[in-house]
């Protein structure tokens, strides 16, 4: 209550929402749900007590998941049971629709497709938000054709290519986290908006039990998204009850998303301190990626029982665990370790310009049995070492996912920018 005086006018309303202007905090808005449930376009309406708290729960722990990925949103941070804080954004009027599975509407608009049919790559489809024509599909061309305007960006070619592969990218990365609980994310709905402050695109709307179909060990008969309330005959107190267990189970499942399934670990071993710098960047590389590095010293040719004690050190605790051998000269590191540990071994060494050409291949030309990797580059040896974690850990593979993602969308900005100048 003690901030109810810093909540502006309303801004707008949903079916399931509002939206408040925050007063204390230019740019910034406050998103309230409600307990509301509406299905066809509010043909069937009903209240659900709790829906509010249960929505905002998961939706907020959805964004979090994206957000710590590194995706961009709106999100900034729950505030209260029933609302979170986000960027004031301008809303692109489309649904952005993303499918693994064919079932629903698809069905019907593609007669003699079954269900189940599986998409890979997976199906992309828009809709413009037209209540009164029941939000027709659109192709690309009627979005680019539709010049939308808002908080000052035309929605062009490069606008509409970055919203179709961020909502490939938050598809695939929400589809491997539901998949750490057996359950098989369907297909989404999500919506974009231009920050207002930045006219930057960005993930916005809501992302709950609404935006989703999702069937625990990919079976339909045990869904738990709101096509259940969808489907209902009739909507009674019993029907209704079930309905809110669904998204209950939805809302707890969800916190669960954000844990990791793994444990990793990497251990940097460098011939001399004289190495640190390279080390450094290996360890910052692998903290942004979630992943705890190691750093020790230790020489292969000069100490090589102390290299193996080490070794034996890091085998012995059950933690999966990637070595990086960082040694100049002649690497001696790498190759002993990796002739003595089933855990992996990449060669990172520290080249010069002088002698580089040659120490190379002290890290390339392996006797047999002896499978190291070598890559040059610090961060690309701790890029490399999380790839493998994110085989098995799905928090560290979202960050990989949402870094070439960023990636992408960056060398499309920067292209953009640039014929802006030419012209």
């Amino acid at each position: 209550a003690d901030t109810a005086e810093l909540v502006g006018q309303k801004l707008n309303e949903g079916k399931t929402k509002q939206i408040f202007e925050l007063l204390d905090q230019p740019g910034l808005v406050l998103v309230q749900s409600k307990d509301q449930i509406t299905a066809g376009n509010a043909v069937r309406k009903d209240q659900m007590e709790g829906k509010a708290a249960i929505a905002n729960k998961t939706t907020s722990c959805v964004f979090q998941l994206l957000q710590e990925s590194g995706i961009k949103t709106a999100f900034v941070k729950q505030h209260s049971d029933t609302a979170f804080i986000a960027s004031h954004c301008e809303m692109i009027p489309i649904e952005w629709v993303c499918r693994r599975v064919a079932t629903g509407s698809f069905l019907k608009r593609n007669p003699g497709v079954k269900e189940g049919y599986r998409f890979s790559p997976l199906k992309m489809e828009m809709f413009f938000k037209d209540d009164a024509n029941n939000d027709p599909q659109w192709s690309e061309e009627q979005l680019l054709e539709a010049k939308f305007c808002l908080a000052g960006l035309t929605i062009g070619q490069c606008e509409v290519d970055i919203m179709n592969r961020s909502t490939v990218a938050i598809f695939e990365i929400l589809e491997k986290a539901w998949a750490t609980q057996n359950c098989t994310l369907v297909d989404m709905k999500i919506e974009f908006g231009v920050n207002v402050k930045t006219q930057e695109i960005v993930l916005a709307d809501v992302i709950d039990n609404d935006s989703w179909r999702l069937w625990p060990a990919g079976d339909r008969s045990q869904q738990k998204d709101k096509q259940v309330y969808r489907d209902l005959k009739e909507v009674t107190p019993e029907a209704m009850q079930m309905v809110k267990k669904n998204f209950e189970w939805v809302s707890e499942r969800v916190k669960l998303l954000l844990e990791p399934q793994a444990s990793s670990r990497v251990v940097v071993l460098m011939g001399s301190t004289s190495d640190m710098a390279h080390c450094e960047k290996i360890r910052k590389a692998c903290t942004s990626y979630g992943i705890p590095c190691v750093l020790r010293v230790t020489s292969a040719h000069k100490g090589p029982d102390e290299t193996l004690r080490i070794k034996a050190e890091y085998e012995g605790d059950g933690i999966p665990t990637v070595f990086v051998a960082v040694a100049g000269r002649s690497n001696g590191l790498g190759p002993v370790m990796s002739g003595n540990t089933a855990y992996p071994v990449i060669n990172c060494p520290p080249l010069t310009p002088d002698w580089g050409s040659q120490d190379v291949w002290s890290s390339l030309r392996m006797p047999s049995g002896l499978g190291c990797s070598t890559i040059l580059s610090p961060e690309a040896s701790a890029q490399f070492a999380a790839q493998i974690f994110g085989l098995s850990d799905h928090l560290v593979w979202c960050k990989l996912r949402a870094s070439m993602l960023n990636t992408w969308v960056s060398l499309k900005l920067a292209d953009k920018k640039l014929q802006a100048c030419s012209l």
